[in-house]
């Protein structure tokens, strides 16, 4: 892979098409790829690995270039062994989420059941997680009793959008039914919780001190919680034909754009630090993209290709033994270089590439 990158430097630094920045944007990532794990190195963490390899799939899906459909098969087969695990399902509820996705996601691509079958395993599991004597419902964040006192937004909102995704895609009608409730029980109570604030942002959980009269804990509003919400609402609509849903989800989309950017109008995340924090950005633009292609608008167009320029001209570096490396502050300066800040970076310019078609 580096002798290419070598031999193309010149032609690829002065890329500038959408098209041309993510097929140089894909193949930066892959330079952090163990291919006998499975798995992308440290600092990206097991469930960043699911949300790289969601990124590829959306890459092959929007571009037609298929050449890492054998990355997504190495994972799938690999990465369970590799993390000490089976069946993608560990402790932590929300991880389980981000592979259901990644490989629903993969399935749509591909059409092999395998990969369908794998993301209706997890969510066999996560439905052990539905409890209603904390909060009077919701999944928790954890297995681990250290932390299952929690009710988050994100766990939520993944299993909104598996049980809603499964349904739309299952063949059997008693199945589909049962994912649907799953889906329709989970939006209920998803409004009813309190977790969306007063800016119509969603925060992260709810605290939980009186269980049976949870509220808003006012945690962060981070930005991947309110893009699950968008792809969730996205899914739910199509099973249950309801427009209102995706007005409920550009509400949301359209507070973001309102409250989590910068001065300039580029995607930011309210605080934090950690190897986490620079994947939620990717997560919000992909969810926006696949809303916009339901329900096209003009500000969703806008906001990507800003965002995508601006990642592209303010916070890339050009390494000639690792590619187009992107960092974690889309408005600039490039920080420094991993699979998690490439990965995200990696859905915004695909949310560009792929709204252009819309």
């Amino acid at each position: 892979m580096f002798a290419v990158l070598l031999c193309n430097w010149p032609w690829q630094a002065a890329a500038q098409s959408p098209k041309e920045r993510a097929k140089l944007a894909a193949s930066a990532l892959q330079r952090w790829y163990d291919p006998q794990k499975g798995l992308y190195q440290t600092p990206t963490g097991w469930w960043n690995s699911a949300n790289a390899i969601t990124a590829l799939v959306d890459y092959t899906r929007i571009t037609g270039d298929q050449q890492y459909l054998s990355v997504v098969e190495n994972t799938f087969r690999k990465a369970n062994a590799s993390y000490g695990i089976t069946n993608y399902v560990n402790d932590s509820n929300d991880d389980e989420g981000w592979w259901a996705m990644a490989w629903i996601d993969a399935y749509d691509l591909t059409h092999r059941e395998e990969y369908l079958h794998a993301a209706q395993v997890i969510f066999a599991d996560l439905e052990t997680q539905w409890e209603t004597g904390t909060c009077k419902g919701g999944v928790w964040w954890s297995k681990d009793l250290v932390h299952q006192a929690y009710k988050n937004a994100v766990t939520n909102e993944l299993f909104l959008q598996i049980g809603a995704s499964l349904a739309n895609r299952v063949k059997d009608a008693k199945q589909r039914e049962e994912y649907l409730g799953w889906a329709r029980k989970e939006w209920a109570w998803f409004q009813q919780s309190g977790i969306r604030n007063a800016e119509g942002l969603i925060n992260d959980g709810l605290n939980a001190a009186n269980p049976v009269a949870c509220v808003n804990n006012r945690q962060t509003t981070w930005t991947y919680n309110q893009g699950v919400i968008l792809g969730g609402l996205v899914e739910l609509s199509r099973a249950e034909h309801d427009p209102k849903l995706l007005t409920a989800a550009g509400e949301i989309a359209h507070a973001v754009m309102a409250y989590l950017v910068t001065a300039d109008g580029v995607l930011e995340e309210p605080q934090g630090s950690g190897p986490d924090w620079p994947q939620f950005k990717g997560v919000f633009m992909r969810n926006l993209a696949r809303l916009n292609a339901v329900a096209p608008d003009a500000a969703y167009r806008r906001f990507a290709e800003g965002n995508a320029e601006s990642i592209w001209r303010k916070d890339r570096r050009s390494d000639p033994a690792g590619g187009e490396q992107l960092g974690q502050f889309w408005q600039g300066p490039f920080d420094s270089a991993d699979g998690t800040r490439q990965t995200s970076a990696l859905d915004a310019l695909l949310a560009a590439l792929a709204m252009e078609k819309h």
